[in-house]
């Protein structure tokens, strides 16, 4: 029999069905956490692993071809992981390619994770990241553009932010994608909750929870003010007004229709037009939570990254 009703997935991604709603839970995040991170302590093939201090390490990888006496492009990728599990090393194939095809260093952060290192310090880990990557002999500090997924997204999203707001180092660009960057998304909002993939509502109340100070017992319970709040969630930063937006680089944001982070997302791009912000929205029918991380090989998630790359070219006057 068939359910007429339940939302379609891409007919690129065969295995969407088969996935389950959601990854992190209460009951198997240290064990996730402990997998994601297996090989953490070794530097990427062809890279380097770089301390910046407190346990915070950078993976670099530079260009095939570079000239010592030229400054040029870098990228700062940030991963994702519902900001509480994940490690840099997920990101070593996409930031290695990143670096070939677009002649820019480009470093991934393993930026410390709740509930042990709450808001701010992951984001300060990624500040800190983004200083040491603008400082690097060999990278234009005014071609710096930063590249998130998922919760990497978001702290993306939140970087842009704090880099416009410190003055230190001016971004050329930041690409997000299916960013994380609501702690308010109830449940039952957005996409039809049997299609959600990777993901779901009772996940995403965890790992906003360990940000903002509450751990398991959710957002709503976090002792942040709402002062630090806005400055800890770009959602509701954005809802201040045009002018907490006013400023930021060039946006690019890509989602799926059946991400629960659909409508945040596009939310948000409306924000970003509505500052003066340039956004490019790029919204996929039929795309479930890290789609392409899950099924590579379809010809709708090569466009996505080939998008991005595309995106990221531009932003940085890559080669």
């Amino acid at each position: 029999m068939v359910n007429d009703d339940f939302p379609a997935f891409h007919p690129d991604l065969t295995r969407a069905r088969r996935l389950p709603r959601t990854s992190a839970t209460r009951g198997n995040r240290r064990l996730l956490r402990a997998l994601t991170r297996i090989g953490r302590g070794r530097a990427p093939k062809h890279g380097e692993l770089v301390d910046l201090a407190d346990g915070v390490t950078v993976r670099v990888h530079r260009p095939a071809a570079t000239d010592a006496r030229t400054r040029g492009p870098a990228i700062l990728h940030l991963h994702g992981g519902g900001l509480i599990i994940g490690s840099a090393v997920q990101g070593d194939a996409l930031c290695r390619h990143l670096a070939d095809e677009l002649g820019a260093v480009v470093a991934s952060v393993d930026y410390r994770m709740p509930p042990e290192h709450p808001y701010p310090t992951p984001l300060e880990d990624c500040y800190a990241a983004l200083r040491w990557l603008a400082a690097q002999p060999d990278v234009d500090p005014q071609r710096i553009a930063v590249i998130g997924e998922s919760a990497g997204g978001g702290l993306a999203a939140s970087l842009a932010l704090l880099a416009r707001d410190r003055g230190e180092v001016t971004l050329a660009g930041q690409v997000l994608a299916y960013p994380m960057l609501d702690d308010r998304t109830p449940a039952g909002s957005g996409p039809d909750p049997r299609s959600l993939r990777l993901w779901n509502a009772r996940s995403n109340r965890l790992g906003w929870g360990m940000y903002l100070g509450a751990g398991a017992a959710g957002p709503a319970a976090t002792p942040l003010d709402s002062t630090t709040l806005e400055l800890a969630v770009p959602a509701r930063r954005a809802d201040q007004g045009p002018n907490t937006l006013a400023g930021l680089p060039p946006t690019w944001i890509g989602v799926g229709t059946l991400d629960l982070f659909h409508d945040e997302d596009l939310k948000f791009a409306r924000r970003l037009n509505e500052a003066g912000v340039p956004c490019e929205l790029h919204v996929i029918p039929g795309a479930y939570h890290g789609f392409d991380r899950s099924e590579p090989a379809a010809a709708v998630s090569r466009d996505f990254v080939a998008r991005q790359f595309s995106t990221l070219r531009g932003m940085l006057g890559a080669r």
